[in-house]
């Protein structure tokens, strides 16, 4: 066969190949968004929310601990879905304003203390608060990633990470409504110690699946 041949045929079956699937912003957030209700749904059913919430979200803390990684979700989703795009400018400064409240916070209470912290940065429920995020995580992240194949990622290591940080943050904002563990340095050490462990394993799966 000639390398004429040999290039004509290849044109042909590309041709008559099927379209690839059409990447879908809206679908990629509303099926990462049901699964994560879903998920923190069940969640709350089991354990339910702390029963003094009412109450205690009068407290900036309390406040802050919902919705710093709300906003750090939400700036990294929209990032993420803008670097799935080839023409897609991406600018990390966004996601710095809520680590920096964050991280001011946690300075303040340090600065503002008598005595020890350490117990109050440790708490009681570190590993459950490390565990509950990263599982509640797993599955509308694996979806995520599943959807953005369908993108044309240039940089497919940060826009997996920039998924599982929004994703991370998310299921944060959500688990703080059960959580009772209310020092800055207890959820800026933890929840961002979990945000970050489901933004390494986003980059891995990136480099893994969003790769051309």
């Amino acid at each position: 066969m000639s390398q004429r041949q040999s290039t004509e045929d290849l044109i042909r079956r590309l041709a008559s190949a099927p379209a690839p699937a059409r990447f879908s912003p809206a679908v990629t957030l509303g099926g990462m968004a049901g699964l994560l209700v879903g998920g923190l749904g069940l969640y709350i059913a089991g354990f339910g929310l702390r029963s003094d919430l009412v109450a205690a979200w009068t407290h900036l803390p309390v406040q802050a601990k919902s919705v710093l990684p709300a906003l750090l979700s939400v700036a990294a989703i929209w990032l993420a879905i803008g670097s799935a795009r080839p023409e897609g400018r991406v600018v990390l400064w966004p996601l710095a304003v809520p680590i920096v409240l964050a991280l001011a916070m946690a300075v303040v209470r340090i600065v503002g203390a008598d005595g020890s912290l350490a117990a109050e940065a440790v708490g009681q429920t570190a590993l459950a608060c490390l565990s509950s995020i990263s599982l509640l995580s797993a599955l509308p992240l694996a979806f995520g990633i599943a959807l953005l194949r369908r993108g044309a990622p240039t940089r497919p290591v940060l826009t997996g990470a920039l998924l599982g940080i929004a994703t991370g943050g998310a299921v944060a904002a959500g688990y703080a409504l059960h959580c009772t563990e209310d020092s800055p340095l207890f959820f800026v050490a933890w929840y961002g110690l979990a945000i970050t462990m489901v933004g390494c394993v986003g980059a891995w799966l990136g480099h893994r699946f969003l790769r051309w």
